[in-house]
């Protein structure tokens, strides 16, 4: 997968971050992304992991999206509020954009192609967790969900990106009851696991 600086060179890469008048910043472990960095709209991940997490009035945590290298991110997506945020989960640098700056005053053509070809990605991703949580049953979740993971993988075997409790407010269910629905896949031999890594028999 192309990144946002693919084929383009340090020198160029320098004179684009000028006129869009940013610069990456890294942000430590289990740390929000504050939007008070600089006013921007979009973010990028140019390495590490983070979760865009919100909390409803009971403090429950969901997580509405899985963040790695090459994601996007921010206000041009969703409405930041008290209830969402960015919280890394690994050192992450991060790149904070404003979306009209790139349109208008970048001409680095290759950039824009690379930046365009993430942004369609990002749509292709929010449709796929969509279909997910369209699922009406735990059980179709979990599936739904372990044969996205599984495509192209080797023998249909696949690492977790989550921890279990993570996995359970990605799907926007509660744990203990997806514990036992693992547990039956495992009982029907749809499934194997050993911690986060799964392979998918059937």
């Amino acid at each position: 997968m192309k990144t946002l600086f693919d084929e383009i060179d340090d020198k160029e890469k320098d004179k684009i971050l000028k006129v869009l008048e940013t610069k990456p910043i890294i942000f430590s472990k289990n740390e929000i992304i504050s939007n008070n960095e600089v006013n921007y709209n979009i973010g990028i991940i140019l390495k590490g992991e983070a979760n865009v997490e919100k909390y409803d009035y009971d403090g429950n945590r969901s997580i509405l999206e899985k963040l790695s290298d090459n994601s996007l991110f921010g206000k041009y997506f969703y409405q930041f509020g008290k209830d969402i945020s960015i919280v890394t989960t690994m050192e992450c640098e991060v790149l904070l954009l404003d979306y009209d700056s790139i349109i208008n005053k970048v001409k680095n053509k290759v950039f824009l192609s690379n930046f365009f070809n993430l942004l369609s990605k990002k749509i292709i991703d929010e449709n796929i967790r969509l279909e997910i949580l369209s699922k009406r049953t735990i059980k179709d979740k979990l599936l739904s969900y372990f044969l996205i993971l599984s495509k192209d993988k080797p023998k249909q075997i696949f690492t977790l990106p989550f921890t279990y409790t993570d996995l359970a407010d990605y799907l926007f269910v509660d744990r203990s009851a997806m514990m036992r629905e693992i547990k039956k896949l495992k009982n029907s031999g749809i499934i194997k696991t050993k911690g986060k890594l799964i392979k998918l028999i059937n």
